[in-house]
């Protein structure tokens, strides 16, 4: 999985930051999905060295306009290009609304099927690759975190042991590098013996919006990687308490008590602009106090989430 950051403004957007949308490109398939989909999201796209066309399903974690502005603009075009086959939406309850009304208002007719999905907390989607759940956050409307969840693969196959055992390449392969047993003349062979370690699948978790909660870190258990709004610096906790946002500090700790791998902050309040008493650095120095392995995101950071072994 590879993650790009979209949008790391909280908000508005500034001069260097979008409003809140990361891309997640999934391995061995030409897809892409979205987590919140900010004004602006379409245009950081054609900045970037994803393709609209391959998304997917986009995720949603509240209906506040920094996160949902660019939903309409991006599907819009999306079906004007022709190049989007069919795009499924997950989110809370009155994102199907917002959308009819906005497509009911600009008069605006979609080339392809466009399926809501209404989430609470629990399973959202699986395939035969990946699962995405979901669970609630704490904020000032109805918010939802997502965690993606990457299923885990087979060993390593030994082809040369199986040719010495004379089987044939070609479908029985593939059955035996998926762990099945199979019957050669009188003979079983165990796919398993043929197979190494099963290789852990990975965990991406995105949080945001919200105040430090137990939901969070629930769902970002042993994450390999935890995505965690950073509106405040520490200093500036009220202001978090009394606008359900987090500070530098409350991600650091969902992160800890998580035992997740690696904390990317993102989601900075305007306030903590280059001049500021107070620079992102500090919020990043204040995360790392407490989680060292923490970075800041920046729009179009690129981070390739690595395989475990």
């Amino acid at each position: 999985m590879q993650i790009t950051f979209l949008g790391t403004s909280s908000g508005v957007p500034t001069r260097s930051r979008n409003v809140s949308s990361v891309a997640v490109r999934l391995d061995q398939r030409a897809e892409v999905w979205l987590l919140d989909c900010g004004e602006g999201t379409q245009h950081q796209l054609l900045r970037s060295d994803l393709k609209s066309s391959q998304i997917r399903r986009i995720f949603v974690t509240h209906l506040h306009g920094d996160h949902i502005f660019g939903l309409m603009g991006l599907l819009a075009s999306c079906g004007m290009a022709g190049s989007v086959s069919q795009m499924d939406i997950y989110g809370p309850p009155g994102l199907d609304e917002y959308l009819q009304a906005s497509r009911r208002y600009s008069q605006t007719h979609f080339s392809y099927p466009l399926r809501v999905h209404t989430v609470q907390p629990g399973k959202v989607y699986a395939d035969d690759h990946y699962e995405v759940t979901c669970t609630r956050l704490e904020h000032r409307v109805t918010a939802f975190g997502y965690r993606i969840q990457e299923k885990d693969k087979p060993g390593h196959f030994d082809a040369a042991k199986a040719k010495a055992l004379g089987v044939p390449s070609g479908p029985l392969y593939g059955r035996l590098k998926r762990g099945e047993t199979i019957t050669l003349g009188d003979r079983t062979i165990d796919g398993s013996q043929l197979c190494g370690e099963v290789r852990p699948g990975r965990t991406l978790v995105y949080c945001t919006d919200t105040v430090y909660c137990e939901g969070a870190v629930q769902l970002a258990q042993n994450a390999d990687v935890l995505i965690h709004e950073s509106t405040y610096a520490h200093q500036d906790a009220d202001m978090a308490y009394e606008r359900l946002h987090s500070t530098s500090t409350m991600a650091a700790q969902v992160a800890l008590r998580a035992t997740a791998q690696q904390l990317f902050l993102t989601h900075f309040s305007p306030r903590y602009a280059p001049g500021s008493a107070l620079q992102l650095e500090d919020l990043l120095l204040e995360a790392q106090a407490i989680f060292p392995n923490t970075k800041l995101a920046h729009d179009f950071l690129t981070y390739n989430i690595p395989q475990r072994t």
